[in-house]
């Protein structure tokens, strides 16, 4: 009971600090960036007594990463959870206001990932204070920019040394062994400005953009027939932003699109961009130039291959909580195919629903909270 009443005051004092990821806007400083958390972050582990270090990322953006050290330990886990989270746009909640009822705390992060983040902290103290024979070590890393450009894993992962890891997200205390990367681009056509009253005159970036659109289209059904992984299904493709023009009366001389496209193991990232554009050139039939950018954001699908013990490891101590557990794998990234990709072996995990996160009144289960960091405490004393 204890330990419950612990987790659930961490996850109070994290959700009630704004760590909202501006995601290239500008958003008020008085609820952007992760310096709050980390600040309070610092003070936990000082208060744990263990050695602990901050990794300057950006301004007011660092990782903080604290180490338990086990005598004899035979592994090094990696625990990982992102500090930052989403905007607040369209909440029907106070974002920080961390309020519990009816066993759930709502707030802006408390499923993505602040709850993740408060199971592994309350495990991690658990170990600290208990100090049991021949547990495992266990690095805690608190990330940053998670949610836009992976910056704070990227940074992580140059200098981490461990056995494997696990990162947290909301999974319904499923382990997830594999899921999509990601990268993104741009896609610019031009044209000539002119008087709206005389569009002859001018040439219309935003028409242009429209018969790419069309050929893009054509594009992302073909990628989805072309190949597919038995566990996570076919690459995707997908244009979520459009922008261009000065104004109605103005025919426009530049358009850009921003495209999202999600990788299966085994694709390059930065191939991705260059695959499009040779599709464009060869089959779109266009007589006018586009320029393809090379991405701005690119991240690893994560797949299985090297994970299998760790799976079993975590999956006994789920079993041991809850009588069984389940292995699956889903469509969106995280930080773990980055750490994987660094060479130790990575898997997802942590409390509460997918479908929860980033949503108008987003929440958590406070006894699936608890019984994550059970479960983290089982796995790091099982050796």
């Amino acid at each position: 009971m204890a330990h419950a009443v612990e987790t659930t005051l961490l996850l109070k004092e994290l959700v009630s600090r704004p760590s909202v990821n501006p995601m290239g806007r500008q958003l008020p400083a008085e609820i952007t960036l992760e310096h709050r958390v980390t600040a309070y972050l610092e003070e936990f582990f000082l208060g744990l007594g263990v050695r602990w270090e901050r990794q300057p990322v950006a301004p007011q953006r660092e990782n903080i990463v604290a180490y338990f050290e086990s005598p004899g330990a035979r592994r090094t886990y990696v625990w990982e959870a992102h500090q930052d989270t989403v905007p607040i746009d369209h909440m029907t909640i106070e974002p920080f206001g961390a309020v519990i009822a009816n066993g759930k705390l709502s707030g802006r992060g408390s499923c993505d990932i602040k709850g993740g983040m408060a199971c592994m902290l309350g495990a991690f103290a658990r170990l600290v204070r208990e100090k049991p024979k021949e547990a495992a070590n266990v690095i805690m890393a608190c990330t940053v920019d998670e949610e836009f450009t992976f910056l704070g894993v990227q940074r992580l992962a140059k200098s981490l040394r461990a056995d494997c890891a696990i990162v947290a997200e909301p999974t319904q205390l499923k382990i997830v062994q594999a899921h999509k990367g990601v990268a993104r681009w741009y896609v610019q056509t031009g044209g000539r400005a002119c008087h709206a009253s005389s569009p002859q005159l001018g040439v219309n970036a935003i028409y242009r953009m429209g018969r790419v659109l069309t050929a893009i289209e054509q594009y992302a059904a073909e990628l989805q027939r072309s190949r597919s992984d038995p566990l996570l299904g076919p690459p995707t493709l997908s244009v979520g932003i459009i922008t261009g023009g000065t104004s109605a009366n103005t025919v426009p001389d530049r358009c850009r699109i921003e495209v999202d496209r999600r990788l299966i193991p085994g694709e390059d990232m930065q191939a991705a961009p260059r695959q499009l554009e040779e599709f464009l050139r060869t089959r779109a039939g266009l007589d006018f130039p586009v320029e393809v950018t090379p991405p701005w954001l690119a991240a690893p699908a994560l797949g299985p291959a090297g994970s299998e013990a760790l799976i079993q490891q975590l999956g006994a101590a789920i079993a041991a909580s809850r009588g069984s557990f389940e292995v699956t794998a889903v469509p969106y990234g995280t930080d773990a195919s980055t750490i994987a990709e660094a060479g130790i072996p990575a898997v997802v995990f942590g409390p509460g629903d997918i479908a929860q996160a980033h949503t108008c009144d987003e929440w958590v289960d406070l006894g699936e909270v608890e019984l994550a960091s059970e479960i983290l405490f089982r796995l790091a004393i099982a050796g």
